[in-house]
């Protein structure tokens, strides 16, 4: 097992998605058990399922001086970073340290593909894009990190991580280790992904996606709801603020049984979140919550239900937070890394949205109601396609 690392300030955190823009309104969502999933009334796609849409990207154009980077998924991530103040924090994070002190790594599974289905469906007559759509600038996976870095005017380190589920849970680890290791002073991490064409109906070819809204582990679940988020962290030395929420640990594998099957025993998603309460020095009973991947597909949830039962005591509250948001993909990692640290603000550990009856392979960790409790220790598991897991760990700051 890896040994404890240094722990990081969280100095400044926010989130948009279908439950709500900003932490406040997340957290409103959570602690009211109000889903921000709907029917999907997205007309270029009319697949019948519920959805975690965000509102309002459709009228909310990027601001002149980006017009190029013009993308729904840079539109979100352009509305995130204008909520609780994150913008400002981060700049003035950058003024503090400059520009080449902090890094930006950020998640995404699909980054703007959605941009390159419309070019393709308007090909010119000679079977190229046509003017209007031959902007590179959209048509890559990194374009998420690159339109975040101009705009913040960034000049550190710059890293896109795209391994599905995990991706925007991922960046916490990477940035732990660029501080660590004197690279850096400070990173922004966070993620975003957004509905199109390849994630509706590429899921649905996988036969994964529910017509009723997400159950998580459900016996009856019959499949998960997708989504669309954006969210960022700052992450910084705890000399900066003790008092700030800390991230204490991560744990990551790659277990590769499956393109997107889990191994059956859970051997890589248990290594991950081992080695998280490893580098975080805690054992698995002073965890008072989880957030956990539950997707609410058959297979997913099976195993990880299997694998809280068999490393955490029942005194642990853990729960999916899908149900509010959907699967938001490759932003999933912030999105929930947000909910397990509104937990600690709030003392408040949400249940499992649209859970009727859990599954028998359920331990008494899983739970369907929220639970005001105080949390001073936290874990939040993405698991991504091709076994890519990771596993972060949180608690509170000094008193």
């Amino acid at each position: 097992m890896p040994s404890r690392i240094s722990p990081l300030a969280i100095t400044a955190f926010t989130v948009t998605c279908a439950a709500g823009r900003g932490r406040d309104a997340f957290a409103c969502a959570l602690q009211s058990r109000t889903s921000g999933l709907r029917e999907n009334d997205l007309p270029e796609w009319p697949l019948p399922c519920q959805v975690g849409r965000v509102s309002g990207i459709e009228n909310a154009p990027l601001p002149a001086a980006w017009a190029e980077w013009e993308s729904r998924n840079h539109r979100l991530a352009w509305m995130a970073l204008n909520e609780d103040g994150f913008r400002e924090r981060a700049l003035a994070a950058i003024e503090r340290y400059g520009a080449p002190r902090v890094a930006l790594i950020l998640g995404t599974s699909t980054s703007s593909i959605g941009e390159t289905e419309h070019a393709y469906r308007e090909l010119g007559a000679d079977g190229r894009f046509v003017p209007a759509w031959q902007h590179r600038r959209v048509h890559e996976t990194h374009a998420l990190a690159a339109f975040v870095r101009q705009a913040l005017q960034l000049r550190g380190p710059s890293m896109t991580i795209a391994t599905a589920c995990s991706s925007s849970a991922k960046v916490f680890a990477s940035a732990q280790r660029l501080i660590q290791a004197g690279i850096v002073d400070a990173a922004i991490v966070g993620g975003a992904d957004t509905l199109c064409g390849s994630v509706l109906y590429g899921f649905n070819a996988l036969e994964l996606v529910s017509r009723e809204p997400c159950r998580p582990f459900d016996v009856a679940r019959s499949g998960l709801s997708l989504g669309e988020a954006a969210g960022f962290a700052l992450l910084e030395s705890i000399s900066v603020d003790k008092s700030a929420l800390r991230l204490t640990g991560y744990g990551e594998s790659a277990d590769a049984h499956h393109m997107s099957a889990p191994h059956p025993q859970g051997l890589g998603a248990e290594r991950a979140m081992r080695e998280a309460l490893a580098r975080a020095g805690i054992a698995a009973g002073e965890v008072d919550y989880i957030n956990l991947h539950g997707t609410a597909s058959r297979q997913n949830d099976e195993v990880e239900a299997m694998l809280v039962a068999r490393l955490f005591p029942a005194s642990v509250h853990a729960s999916s937070t899908k149900g509010w948001t959907g699967h938001t993909l490759g932003a999933a990692g912030i999105v929930e890394a947000v909910a397990a640290l509104l937990a600690f603000e709030r003392d408040l550990a949400p249940g499992t949205l649209n859970t009727r009856h859990l599954d028998p392979a359920c331990g008494p960790q899983i739970r369907i109601d929220n639970a005001q409790r105080r949390v001073r220790v936290a874990l939040s598991n993405s698991f991504g396609f091709g076994g890519n897991n990771c596993c972060l760990a949180f608690a509170a700051g000094a008193a």
